[in-house]
């Protein structure tokens, strides 16, 4: 243990002189020396979780002191209880500093509750926290299969509950048994048991080993520290992760356990979880003799009710022929009306038809079979003149290459390609041929449809079309104002015109009607209209 220092030598020079880390370091190296591994017992305070690098940090706390306390996070999942806050607890680990705030603290490698006491309120924590997560509903369990044909037990292959189990089989409905082995106590219950029940529903229907229709998970009674295995979070999860139904059967009745509350059934004993797993054959045979006799005596009662309900129905049915008379008269009238009705849509259609021939002349498209034969005219100049176009260069090669070859070699192919320009040149004037009649068809049809559409057929027949000075129709006599220059369009020719009175509509006629009318001033007529107007 070093000795104080008086006041003469702190003032002289002979102490070393050594920096922050340095002493950090030493005083790192003493502690760790000192102590080295540690059981520490006392409360977890400010425990807040892991941090976001996995690491827990924390103080360890008793009625006069506390010490920082930290799990590194590769321990974090050897651990046998995780850290909660207010929970008491036995930590083993190493005492070490933190030079960076001068502290020391505690490194904790393993972690175990202090008392009974604190492995209740654990096991309350876990409760609650389970709970909150719905692993306990009802809802979400599964029912237990009437006759499992395969039978998975999950449990001590030493023990006597596996015995009383396979007992329990034989006597009441033999069944095929897997068992897959675990210790249902120590540090590895809760991983084996949990890897068991993976196990099993992992197993394929089909595969060498067939899955188990149920499982049965069993150990004997005992205290609350031999049966902690069976209440770690890893084994409640894979219980409530099992797709197969799951019997718990941890204890005597007394006893309680995680994975009896999130288990889809709660055996009292192991041995009853063996009668809940099978029916009794004999009390099978009986019930199956009476549901016989049930059902065939219900399917006699069935089937003399619904005869005499059927000869009942059958004397109430009317006859066939009162059924069809009121659909055959219906059908009858609309007939005879479906004939009048096609007579009536012909004559509308009729009338029609003649209202839209009376509208049509050829007048119409007179112009236009001119101008569209005109065009086909053009045509036919363009394309001789481009086939010769086309053809003059090949030709003019043609007798420059012809020059620099020998005639004896290609007479015969000249020949030839003069045969097929032959024929191809009568093809040519073929498909000009008729094209041009096509067209010249087309062109005579249009003259004959626009000379049936053509307004100047009705001026033809002595009627007149009336234009006001915008060159606009005009309709109504009331539109006529006095003094308004007019233009009147005959069959052959125009003629402008002034209105002396503005337009008065219709009134009645007189004897004097003839003598009223006046004479228009002179006409000058214009020269015959070749634009195409409208009549309305």
């Amino acid at each position: 243990m070093a000795e104080p220092v008086s006041a003469g030598a702190r003032q002289g020079s002979n102490l070393p002189e050594l920096s922050v880390s340095e002493l950090s370091s030493a005083i790192k190296k003493t502690l760790e020396g000192a102590y080295g591994y540690v059981r520490l017992r006392g409360e977890i305070s400010g425990f807040r979780g892991a941090h976001s690098s996995g690491h827990c940090y924390f103080a360890l706390k008793d009625e006069r002191a506390k010490i920082e306390a930290v799990i590194w996070r590769s321990a974090v999942p050897s651990l046998r209880i995780k850290p909660a806050e207010g929970l008491e607890v036995v930590a083993t680990g190493r005492v070490t500093t933190y030079p960076n705030s001068s502290k020391y603290q505690i490194v904790i490698e393993s972690l175990e509750p202090a008392g009974v006491g604190a492995l209740m309120a654990l096991l309350e924590e876990r409760k609650r926290k389970l709970a909150a997560e719905g692993l306990f509903d009802e809802a979400r369990k599964k029912a237990l299969p009437f006759l499992p044909r395969v039978i998975g037990i999950v449990t001590s292959p030493t023990g006597a509950v596996i015995r009383d189990m396979l007992a329990g089989f034989t006597e009441r409905f033999p069944a095929r048994v897997l068992l897959w082995p675990v210790r249902v106590q120590g540090e590895t219950c809760a991983a084996e048991v949990s890897a068991a029940i993976r196990g099993f529903n992992a197993l394929r229907p089909d595969g060498p080993i067939p899955r188990p229709d149920i499982l049965i998970v069993a150990r004997g009674g005992g205290a609350l520290e031999d049966l902690w295995g069976f209440n770690e979070e890893i084994v409640a999860r894979a219980v409530s992760a099992s797709a197969i139904p799951l019997i718990s059967a941890v204890g005597h009745e007394t006893d309680w356990t995680l994975i009896d509350l999130v288990a889809d059934a709660r055996a009292p004993t192991p041995t009853k979880a063996a009668e809940w797993a099978v029916p009794k054959h004999s009390e099978l045979t009986e019930r199956m003799s009476d549901c016989g006799a049930r059902l065939i005596g219900s399917t006699r009662r069935v089937l003399d009710g619904m005869r005499r309900h059927l000869l009942a129905a059958a004397r109430g049915l009317p006859r066939r022929q009162d059924i069809v008379a009121l659909p055959r008269q219906r059908f009858d009238s609309i007939e005879r009306r479906l004939a009048r009705g096609l007579l009536e849509n012909a004559r509308a259609h009729g009338l029609r038809l003649a209202r839209a021939g009376s509208r049509l002349t050829p007048q119409l498209i007179a112009s236009r079979v001119e101008r569209a034969r005109s065009q086909l005219d053009r045509v036919a100049r363009r394309k001789s003149a481009s086939l010769s176009r086309t053809t003059a260069p090949h030709r003019s090669r043609f007798e420059r290459v012809g020059g620099r070859l020998r005639p004896d070699i290609i007479a015969q192919r000249v020949t030839r390609c003069a045969e097929q320009a032959g024929n191809l040149a009568g093809r040519v004037r073929s498909g000009m041929q008729a094209a041009i009649g096509l067209r010249r068809r087309q062109l005579e049809a249009s003259g004959k449809l626009l000379t049936s559409l053509s307004y100047q057929g009705v001026l033809q027949r002595g009627y007149a079309l009336v234009r006001d000075e915008q060159g606009r129709s005009v309709r109504s006599a009331t539109a006529i104002g006095a003094g308004q220059r007019l233009d009147v369009e005959l069959s052959d020719g125009h003629v402008r015109v002034h209105s002396e009175t503005a337009g008065l509509g219709k009134q009645p006629a007189s004897k004097d009607a003839g003598q009223q009318a006046t004479t228009p001033p002179k006409a000058k007529a214009g020269s015959g209209g070749g634009n195409q107007g409208s009549l309305f």
